[in-house]
């Protein structure tokens, strides 16, 4: 079955901007360390640079994934079952999909994200790789609860969040959204999670700053973002790329340094940059065992099967949604 045209459940304001865009980079350059969370990096031109970056030698974290989604394909089938409706929290091109899909024999897919006409090709793609397979996208901001389409609403569900993208969160955060998928998925649901491990910090490094500098064009477009949308004036030939190890958290940062003292307006306010100030665009945790169950947890979901891939640098997790108990 072919893609339907989908949902868009994203609130845009009368320029078609995302009011949440909006409010998100306005309070993020009022903070003493300016900072805009990450998720704001992927609208169609970025979603397209991410990719490029997966394809990357440095980039070790999708290869890693792919290999365990490749690999493990009958422990998915028994574990997770058919029938099930699989919704992906920020799909992107979807690519690592289809290994999962092949080995479950779902229901329904149903890909979320935010950026809308990226979002609406992939499910297109996919659902002629899977013809027989109900494809039913949603534009929508997977950080707060989504409806689900009517079409899957009595099926049950198993959530896909591939990449680590939980990393990009802080702590407070990553519980939040982990809350919010359950009361998305609804009760008996599965989630499907991926999640990058602690490693040597040379390897960290270099997965996001590479030699060709495509993940710098990736944070720059951030920038450029803000100038088309917001009608901002940064300076983005003023910027660079930076990528820096965080050890107290446990974490990689992505930020926008400035060369030089530099003056901008966004949405006809004023911001500025001294010199070596930055805009902190990025956070990528990485997890041990037990981080990883601690934050799963927190979160409303219960870990009961997890996998790596043959260098033991990345995971995946299958968790169910924890039963509600009145006490320990």
């Amino acid at each position: 079955m072919a893609a339907g045209k989908g949902l868009s459940l994203v609130e845009l304001d009368e320029d078609g901007v995302a009011t949440a865009f909006r409010a998100d980079v306005l309070a993020g350059l009022s903070q003493v360390q300016k900072a805009i969370p990450a998720r704001w990096l992927y609208d169609d031109a970025g979603s397209r640079l991410f990719e490029d970056i997966t394809h990357l030698p440095e980039y070790y974290p999708t290869r890693a994934e792919r290999e365990i989604l490749a690999g493990k394909g009958a422990e998915f089938a028994r574990l997770i079952g058919p029938g099930r409706a699989v919704v992906e929290f920020g799909s992107g091109s979807s690519v690592k999909t289809p290994l999962l899909l092949s080995a479950i024999d779902p229901a329904a897919y149903v890909p979320l994200d935010i950026s809308g006409d990226f979002l609406r090709a992939a499910a297109q793609d996919l659902a002629a790789k899977f013809p027989g397979l109900p494809v039913y996208p949603v534009e929508a901001d997977f950080m707060r609860e989504v409806e689900l389409p009517a079409e899957v609403s009595g099926l049950p569900k198993l959530g896909f969040f591939p990449g680590s993208t939980i990393g990009n969160m802080v702590a407070r955060t990553a519980v939040d959204l982990l809350r919010t998928m359950r009361a998305t998925l609804g009760e008996g649901s599965r989630l499907l999670i991926g999640m990058d491990l602690i490693k040597d910090v040379a390897v960290l490094e270099a997965a996001y700053d590479d030699a060709a500098g495509v993940t710098a064009e990736f944070n720059l477009n951030l920038a450029r973002r803000i100038n088309r949308e917001l009608g901002g004036t940064i300076p983005v030939d003023k910027l660079r790329h930076e990528a820096r190890w965080n050890d107290e958290f446990a974490r990689i940062e992505m930020h926008l340094v400035s060369s030089e003292a530099v003056h901008f307006t966004v949405a006809g306010r004023a911001f500025g940059l001294a010199q070596g100030e930055s805009i902190h665009t990025e956070n990528s945790h990485k997890f041990s065992r037990r981080s990883a169950n601690a934050i799963l947890l927190a979160g409303g979901w219960t870990p009961f099967a997890r996998w790596t891939d043959s260098d033991e640098r990345f995971s995946l997790i299958l968790a169910d949604a924890t039963i509600p108990r009145s006490a320990p």
